[in-house]
């Protein structure tokens, strides 16, 4: 720990600087008049003293990182097919067998990835705001030997944090078509 002779002036601006903090909830242990944080790992010590050179007091100074704050974790989207945590049986049944009813229909064919993409994007916002339960989502087979790209992105696009908390379930219209998804969307509340 490294020691050094600490002036008035520092000791007033020190004081100055520490007086409108205030110790974090929990962690905290009081020793000697300040409060000491048990999960920093860095501490130094300052003498304090006086004109003379006399050792008017120690002060120790703990600084600890900064924890950057944590964002509620998103519900992760469910995959294509699974069902999802909280989705009961009956709902899971309809859903999958195509029982339930659409309130609305989005069809991709002719976009270009990104436009597709900002389509989706406001008919997923538009679907909250109306308070849709279940939409379908159109992009066609495709060409290429591995489909389309806008089947290919999909996907990664329900995926999104902004995205991800909306949907509930996930599955194919029919299972003949692989171009067309239905989604539960959870209910607004």
């Amino acid at each position: 720990m490294a020691r050094r002779t600490l002036g008035d002036d520092e000791a007033a601006l020190w004081k100055a600087f520490v007086r409108d903090v205030a110790p974090l909830r929990g962690r905290r242990e009081a020793a000697g008049g300040f409060v000491r944080e048990e999960t920093g790992k860095t501490e130094s010590t300052v003498a304090r003293q006086s004109e003379g050179g006399r050792n008017t007091g120690m002060m120790t100074v703990r600084l600890v990182m900064a924890q950057p704050a944590r964002a509620p974790r998103p519900r992760p989207a469910p995959h294509v097919g699974v069902r999802a945590p909280g989705l009961d049986d009956t709902q899971w049944r309809r859903l999958s067998r195509g029982q339930m009813r659409v309130d609305a229909r989005l069809d991709l064919h002719g976009y270009v990835v990104q436009e597709a993409f900002e389509e989706f994007h406001r008919f997923m916002q538009r679907s909250r705001v109306m308070g849709w339960r279940c939409v379908e989502v159109v992009t066609g087979l495709g060409s290429g030997i591995r489909g389309g790209s806008i089947r290919r992105e999909l996907p990664h696009w329900l995926h999104r944090a902004d995205i991800a908390p909306m949907v509930l379930g996930v599955v194919h219209s029919h299972q003949g078509n692989q171009g067309a998804l239905r989604l539960l969307l959870r209910k607004k509340r």
